[in-house]
């Protein structure tokens, strides 16, 4: 994609509640920047939203932006936290990366926030 999609919100039905929602991105795909060759993965987002949730179309179409990307594993995770985190402002949020095996390894990539910190 040319340009950045930005990632959509809309307002926490139950602002006062603490409660947690569960988002799994199963058909993630980037690029290795090392052979150029595709990365397949899983990405699962836990958050416990503050004022803001997340939509998911502009999620879909956020994820899709990597699909020619060249990036590593524990980088994209990263940003990918680091993305939601600030369209969101979340309590807590985790954002695992669950990568295919390739070349017999399997990797996966945990990063969390805490906004109480």
């Amino acid at each position: 994609m040319s340009r950045e999609v930005a990632i959509e919100t809309f307002p926490n039905p139950r602002p006062g509640r603490d409660f947690e929602i569960a988002i799994s991105c199963p058909e993630f795909t980037s690029v290795c920047p090392k052979t150029g060759l595709p990365d397949f993965g899983e990405i699962r987002i836990t958050y416990v939203p503050g004022d803001r949730c997340i939509e998911l179309k502009s999620l879909k179409y956020y994820m899709i932006q990597f699909r020619n990307r060249g990036i590593f594993y524990e980088a994209v995770t990263n940003q990918i936290l680091d993305d939601l985190v600030a369209a969101c402002q979340p309590r807590r949020m985790t954002v695992v990366g669950d990568f295919s095996v390739r070349g017999g390894i399997k990797t996966v990539v945990t990063a969390s926030y805490d906004g109480s910190r």
